[in-house]
């Protein structure tokens, strides 16, 4: 698809990106980022497709963080421009753009975990709806020991994943941990060998294809990310009344009781494109300030 750092797939309803600098063990540039990005919007217009895995090139690297060495001679971390204000779209963090478009994605994402992730290579998997590791997967939350500060949103997903006591230590020790030790922090679901690690995302992301109303799980991943952020279940309540009012009445909510009745796989076929609910988004997107 015209792609330079990363491969985008889809078959049979399921999209797998990898990245793909196996040489430079796929870390991370603008030339990703906006790849990934682009991706994303593919994947979002495309109907066909019902979840995205995300894995690296080789057997030894998922992303092992910033290009260190970026070949346009740019800044690692951010831009080496000047700036008068804060406010300045070339302060924001090309992690953080990346996972800001991750967290809309309308598609469940999983994470295949392939070797080692470090800096933006992990916190890139956390707005991931579900992470696969195999089991040479390394993981590091490794900014205080490059002199910077955890990036790419990741002061907001990783507490609410593994708690603030884990995320505090990861992030202040700054040191490499195994795959067990991610399973155990909650920051994994399961650990596979390498060999099995793609076929795993593939079955979870067969699962959902298989069994699911597509216009349901886009809804869903929405609310189970944004709702818990509310300062009452009342802020829940009335996301689900909205959505529940509105999907019962449609095609799919009528498919699925029928296919339930008779016995057979369902065949839902409402579109993520056309029959979302009249009032999603329910939020108002926050802009860069």
């Amino acid at each position: 698809m015209g792609y330079s750092q990363i491969d985008l797939h889809i078959s049979e309803g399921i999209a797998t990106l990898t990245l793909n600098r196996p040489d430079k063990l796929n870390a991370f540039t603008g030339t990703m980022m906006n790849e990934i990005i682009d991706a994303m919007d593919r994947t979002d217009a495309d109907d066909s497709v019902r979840a995205v895995i995300f894995t690296g090139a080789g057997e030894r690297a998922f992303c092992a963080g910033a290009d260190l060495t970026p070949e346009d001679g740019r800044a690692v971390f951010a831009s080496g421009e000047a700036v008068d204000s804060l406010s300045d779209p070339r302060v924001r963090d090309g992690g953080g753009l990346t996972t800001l478009r991750l967290f809309n994605s309308k598609k469940p994402l999983i994470s295949a975990c392939n070797g080692v992730a470090v800096g933006v290579g992990v916190t890139m998997q956390l707005p991931m709806d579900i992470r696969l590791a195999s089991e040479n997967a390394r993981y590091g939350f490794v900014f205080a020991r490059r002199g910077i500060v955890p990036e790419a949103c990741s002061s907001w997903f990783l507490p609410r994943l593994v708690g603030v006591s884990q995320a505090m230590e990861w992030c202040m020790t700054g040191r490499i941990f195994d795959a067990e030790e991610a399973q155990r922090g909650g920051l994994v679901r399961s650990i596979h060998p390498q060999g099995q690690l793609i076929d795993a995302a593939r079955g979870l992301a067969r699962e959902i294809a298989d069994n699911t109303s597509a216009v349901s799980v886009s809804m869903t991943r929405a609310m189970l990310w944004r709702v818990p952020s509310g300062a009452h279940p009342m802020d829940a309540h009335k996301v689900d009344s909205r959505a529940i009012y509105r999907l019962s009445k449609g095609v799919d909510a009528k498919e699925g009781v029928q296919s339930f009745l008779e016995k057979r796989p369902p065949a839902f076929p409402g579109k993520v494109s056309a029959d979302m609910p009249d009032f999603y988004p329910w939020w108002e997107e926050p802009t860069y300030e």
